[in-house]
């Protein structure tokens, strides 16, 4: 049996002194999530678990339970754990929250429905948002303040060598898969499926055995490498158009994958290219520093 928020009030009276009471901050939060069009945005999301979730089933976790409990969790920076343990061990967020005397959701169970919320309804929930502060003339909305703390990504010291022997490993490796899935229905050569890794890693272990001061040795080893990856990239264009012509369903993932790294491996040649033959320095914002989160500013 659930408990709505008027049997807990009256609950709360029969014992005496209790009082709870949010500070300001809860409670301007509390009123904003009474909202309707925040609720159905986020019950529209959860509804998407099963097909039947709205007008079938046992009772589930109340969407005004997951979004409040969502709410502190970003409020605090909480993790999934603490946030269950922080409400069940406090009156004033059980009532902010709406659990009331019921059990709190366990972390699993918040962290599924949590990742039933999409991006694009977390955009909208924020628009809204705002909406509301303009309206109740919190903010005119002229102004928009960003958090531009930098975090680190987990990717090794960005080179342009190491960047060109990433570029062949995953290429070559998916090559070398491709080959098993095409077997006998393709006319290429073995040629075409070559793992040119070894080559690769080869030319950047004599390059970084180099100085600075020994440039044209440098830029021997860098040609031999950049002639591998663009060697490497070939290849993967040639297999990924039999791929897309001869397989069908069971070779998506390596079309996928060849479609996503070989636009990345062709910028890291050119960016070697101009940097390493040209001589020219290369703007940030045209530079790629990891082939694997591409993202990442140096």
């Amino acid at each position: 049996m659930l408990i709505d928020k008027h049997e807990a009030d009256n609950i709360l009276e029969l014992i005496p002194g209790l009082t709870i009471k949010m500070n300001p901050e809860l409670a301007a939060i509390d009123h904003v999530l009474n909202d309707d069009e925040l609720f159905c945005m986020i019950r529209d999301d959860l509804a998407q678990r099963h097909p039947n979730t709205l007008t079938a089933g046992r009772k589930s976790t109340p969407v005004e339970v997951i979004l409040r409990m969502l709410a502190i969790k970003h409020l605090y920076n909480l993790s999934y754990e603490q946030i269950v343990y922080q409400v069940a061990d406090s009156l004033v967020l059980r009532q902010f929250c709406r659990v009331y005397f019921q059990a709190v959701p366990d972390q699993s169970t918040l962290c599924r429905w949590a990742n039933l919320i999409q991006p694009q309804t977390l955009q909208a929930f924020n628009q809204r948002i705002m909406n509301l502060a303009i309206d109740n003339k919190l903010t005119h909305g002229r102004k928009l303040r960003m958090d531009g703390t930098v975090v680190e990504t987990t990717i090794h010291h960005p080179t342009d060598s190491r960047l060109l022997v990433d570029s062949v490993r995953v290429l070559g490796r998916t090559l070398t898969r491709a080959r098993t899935l095409l077997g006998p229905r393709t006319e290429l050569s073995k040629e075409w499926f070559r793992n040119r890794q070894r080559s690769a890693r080869r030319a950047a272990r004599k390059i970084a055995g180099l100085s600075h001061r020994s440039r044209e040795q440098m830029k021997s080893h860098y040609r031999r490498l950049v002639q591998t990856a663009q060697a490497t990239v070939r290849q993967a264009e040639r297999v990924l158009a039999e791929l897309q012509n001869q397989v069908a369903d069971e070779g998506h993932r390596h079309i996928d994958t060849l479609q996503t790294f070989l636009p990345r491996a062709q910028q890291v040649v050119d960016q070697t290219v101009r940097r390493v033959f040209s001589g020219e320095k290369v703007p940030p914002t045209e530079k790629l520093v990891s082939i694997f989160e591409p993202h990442t500013d140096s």
